[in-house]
């Protein structure tokens, strides 16, 4: 079953990682506190979105064994 609500959070996290990347880019001067945390946000929030669907979606663990 999906968790919606920590979807949801994750998802806050790639959003959120991803706008502190775009504009440090962006801006005149470079922080590289705002890339490092970033980055960091986006990564946990793509780690943890896969591995949830991972969880969701168990199709592929049966088909496999099916054809063991």
């Amino acid at each position: 079953m999906i968790d919606t609500k920590k979807q949801a959070l994750f998802t806050a996290f790639i959003i959120i990682g991803a706008a502190l990347i775009i504009y440090d880019l962006t801006g005149e001067n470079e922080n590289v506190y705002l890339k490092v945390g970033g980055l960091l946000l986006l990564m946990i929030g793509l780690y943890n979105s896969t591995k949830q669907w991972t969880k969701d979606n168990p199709k592929d663990d049966q088909d496999s064994s099916e054809n063991e």
